[in-house]
């Protein structure tokens, strides 16, 4: 079996400027490890014929052809981190091959969203694949998807490693930085409370930084020695908005001077330099890297995701008042309790390892039950 897995490329690009380029390289990945797969390419729909610095293509055995060089090299397609022609996805069912949709965006905002706030977006064909690949968390979406895709819709494991994050890490630490959780009691801060960094994009009402900031404002009101700073990320596009400026002015913590407002970083970059906490807030969209770069460095992460309810320092939905008695905990007892914070972590990072047996068996699973129509070789004892 060949299979080829859709990405965008362009001038400029980072890996970090969201998960998705990396979890076509994790998918691409457990894909390799499979007996029954070939070959696995990478299907370039953007300029550039190239993948982001960090990713060695000729490490990973990867290649990354065009359309056209693509037709005669797969036999399943997985359209995921860039949409694909829809008069190929054609030829190429057309040719006996099968296509999957891997759903990595929130289905429902993506079909809202657009149209309530006049967003660009790009509209495909629906009826375009044999098969909707969903993540746990868009699960309840899946009646959505089967409607208005016309095909069945399958749920399947989300996969993360720290690959990236390393090469991140050593690259920081040959500047001098150390990127990792440090016991105040050593630091130059000591006493002073938590620096928060909010790393929600601001885009969509899915990841927005209205809640955090509300809880650090609520955790600085009970305790004004809890939070030194907040420094609010990917907000420079929305400073001048007046709802903003009315929301951001009417926080204690702008208004004593601790809060700052900044454009986009990377997550380890940001934290070395300027942050050693995060506040995060989620909306039907609980999966999310920047969770587990966050976890990878013990730092303390106040969140509102059900998935991680047993990681970091977790809040119900939109419960400010418990999220700020999370931040205040944090702030008083992470240092003493960081090593079952640790142990709480790796069990998460167990369960999503792409090359864990389980989930290396589950996508065997997806890509037999897709193919078992058109039968490929399958070398003997399997996935």
């Amino acid at each position: 079996m060949r299979i080829g897995i859709s990405v965008v490329t362009h001038d400029g690009q980072n890996i970090w400027q969201n998960g998705l380029g990396q979890n076509v390289i994790f998918l691409a990945e457990v894909f390799g490890r499979l007996p029954f797969v070939r070959s696995v390419v990478l299907i370039d729909v953007g300029d550039q014929r190239a993948m982001p610095a960090p990713v060695d293509l000729d490490a990973l055995n990867l290649r990354i052809m065009t359309l056209r060089e693509a037709t005669d090299e797969v036999d399943v397609v997985v359209e995921m981190g860039g949409a694909l022609d829809i008069q190929w996805l054609d030829l190429m069912r057309a040719r006996g091959k099968k296509v999957v949709f891997y759903c990595c965006g929130q289905p429902y905002v993506g079909l809202a969203e657009p149209v309530v706030f006049n967003k660009p977006t790009h509209a495909a064909r629906p009826d375009r694949c044999d098969e909707v690949w969903l993540l746990p968390k868009d699960a309840l979406l899946a009646p959505l998807m089967r409607t208005l895709h016309r095909c069945p819709v399958y749920e399947v494991p989300y996969i993360w490693h720290p690959q990236f994050l390393e090469q991140r890490i050593q690259e920081l630490t040959a500047h001098g930085y150390e990127y990792g959780y440090r016991d105040r009691a050593s630091d130059d801060d000591v006493g002073e409370g938590l620096r928060v960094a909010v790393f929600e994009p601001n885009i969509s009402v899915v990841k927005a930084s209205s809640i955090p900031m509300l809880i650090c404002d609520e955790a600085y009101r009970e305790n004004s020695g809890s939070v030194k700073a907040i420094h609010v990320l990917n907000t420079l596009h929305m400073k001048d908005h007046m709802t903003m400026l009315h929301f951001a002015n009417s926080l204690d913590l702008v208004r004593q001077h601790k809060a700052t407002f900044h454009g986009r970083h990377d997550i380890a970059g940001f934290m070395v330099q300027h942050a050693n906490a995060v506040v995060s807030h989620q909306w039907g969209n609980d999966q999310n890297y920047s969770y587990l770069d966050v976890l990878y460095g013990d730092y303390p992460l106040i969140h509102n995701s059900p998935w991680l309810r047993d990681a970091g320092y977790y809040y119900p939905g939109f419960d400010i008042l418990e999220g700020a008695r999370q931040l205040l905990r944090a702030a008083t007892e992470h240092s003493d309790g960081i090593d079952d914070y640790r142990k709480r972590s790796k069990r998460v990072f167990d369960d999503i390892n792409p090359f864990s047996g389980r989930n290396l068996e589950m996508y065997a699973d997806r890509l037999r039950h897709l193919c078992e129509a058109t039968p490929f070789p399958v070398k003997k004892g399997g996935a």
